[in-house]
């Protein structure tokens, strides 16, 4: 039983080894496809303790052995137990994980992980084919900012809770670098700032190197009057706010959230850069209005990006996080014609378009944060229902997501169409992690192909 499995990774192996010493390491190493979250992190990979959460408010304790413990070649850790919660996970028996490292020559490092376990290895296979892939691409991502010059540095995030957000936090924590959390609510300690989206403290970003403004209301869901007041007042605003106290000093980049609204929903097959014209609809009206509420920032001489964001592949969120249980039952399909075009981009590929606007000085402006290889509707539905082995031969018509959304939130966001391309990106020769749907796609449900 149990499972061990092993890659080798182009990195040193002090570096390999001081990743997982950071904050931000296991949550960048949980499968996503897994009904479990990061509680805390351990504060020591020597003796320390880390929490998972699990359905039903279950907790999975994960308790570091000093006796296993030998930087920069050896971690441990066991399943415990600490309370009711902790009980009913005992029952799959034993785990003890044992992380192994060692120097592969030619600045590369072996990764070994071996599980004693009840737990079937052939179960735990996805896991650490996921888990390898991210610590060689989050290296690699590192590697990338080191080699341009980039040292530490503070980061302010607004919206760091939601999917895009969190990912990003435990990205650049694991890489090294601080991240101060911009909430709403009653700050809890240093890493923290109470964040007022209208009235935002004079003192907010001291200290801060950049901004990274994620934070708006959700778009999906019927486009009601309340709705659309919703998606606007939560960008438009306190984005000039947030720009002009940037602007007063203090960061020197400016990041900000942006969507491929900004083009309209129904370009065909016309090919849309960053320099395409804005094109018709509510939402494109929101996106240039909110891009336009940058200028304090831009206009002071801050290195302004907005991230034009296509269609997000997250298991954890979004679309994907809807259609995998339809998919995986069978009952799958293309959505009306299935000629309109989907712009895509994984999860982890987002993440390191907004890493690069951080340390990459030629980054500014528009940006097309999509995937290389734009998709039509229905091969989107065939490339998700094949990774997940099922068929997709039930189209869905349109009068569904119109009863969901709305005849305009469906006309601008179900059957939107539109053939984005990263064109900025691709002219700075910006690596994309899964450039392939159908890789992007299995690396965030759980079918990815083994590692060598």
């Amino acid at each position: 039983m149990g499972i061990e499995y092993a890659s080798v990774v182009d990195h040193p192996l002090d570096e390999v080894f001081a990743w997982h010493t950071r904050p931000g390491a296991m949550p960048r190493l949980v499968p996503p496809w897994q009904p479990m979250t990061v509680v805390t992190e351990t504060p020591s990979l020597a003796d320390g303790q880390a929490v998972l959460g699990l359905p039903g408010g279950l907790r999975w304790i994960a308790q570091h052995d000093p006796a296993g413990y030998d930087p920069p070649r050896r971690f441990v850790d066991a399943l415990s137990s600490h309370g009711v919660r902790t009980w009913p996970p005992r029952v799959i028996g034993w785990w003890r994980h044992t992380h192994d490292f060692a120097d592969a020559g030619q600045g590369r490092t072996a990764v070994r992980d071996r599980v004693d376990t009840t737990v079937p290895g052939a179960l735990l296979r996805p896991t650490f084919v996921y888990r390898h892939r991210q610590l060689a691409d989050d290296l690699a991502a590192h590697r990338d900012a080191a080699r341009a010059g980039c040292g530490p540095m503070v980061v302010a995030v607004t919206g760091s809770s939601g999917l895009v957000g969190a990912a990003l936090t435990a990205m650049l924590t694991s890489g090294g670098h601080r991240v101060i959390r911009l909430v709403r609510r009653s700050a809890v300690g240093a890493d923290e700032r109470h964040w007022d989206p209208q009235r935002p403290a004079p003192d907010l970003l001291t200290g801060v190197d950049a901004v990274v403004h994620l934070a708006g209301a959700s778009i999906a869901g019927r486009f009601t009057a309340s709705h659309r007041a919703a998606i606007r007042d939560s960008r438009i605003e306190p984005t000039r706010r947030l720009a002009q106290l940037a602007a007063a000093g203090g960061p020197r980049t400016f990041v900000s959230a942006s969507a491929i609204g900004i083009y309209g929903y129904d370009r065909g097959d016309a090919v849309l850069c960053e320099d395409s014209a804005r094109g018709d609809g509510f939402l494109a009206g929101v996106v240039a209005d909110w891009e336009a509420a940058t200028a304090p920032a831009s206009d002071a001489g801050l290195r302004v990006v907005t991230v034009r964001t296509g269609i997000v592949q997250a298991a954890a969120g979004g679309t994907l996080r809807l259609f995998r249980p339809l998919f995986a039952a069978g009952l799958g399909g293309r959505l009306g014609s299935g000629r309109q075009w989907v712009s895509w981009i994984g999860l982890d590929d987002l993440l390191d378009v907004y890493y690069r606007a951080l340390w990459d000085d030629r980054v500014t402006g528009p940006v097309n944060a999509v995937a290389p290889e734009p998709v039509r509707n229905a091969d989107y539905t065939r490339t998700l229902a094949q990774v997940l082995h099922r068929p997709a031969v039930l189209p869905v018509p349109s009068v569904g997501p119109k009863v969901l959304l709305g005849a305009q939130g469906a006309r601008e966001l179900a059957e939107a169409d539109q053939r984005v391309l990263p064109t900025r990106l691709a002219a700075l020769d910006h690596r994309f992690r899964h450039p392939r749907l159908a890789d992007a796609l299995a690396h965030q449900l759980g079918h990815g192909a083994a590692a060598t």
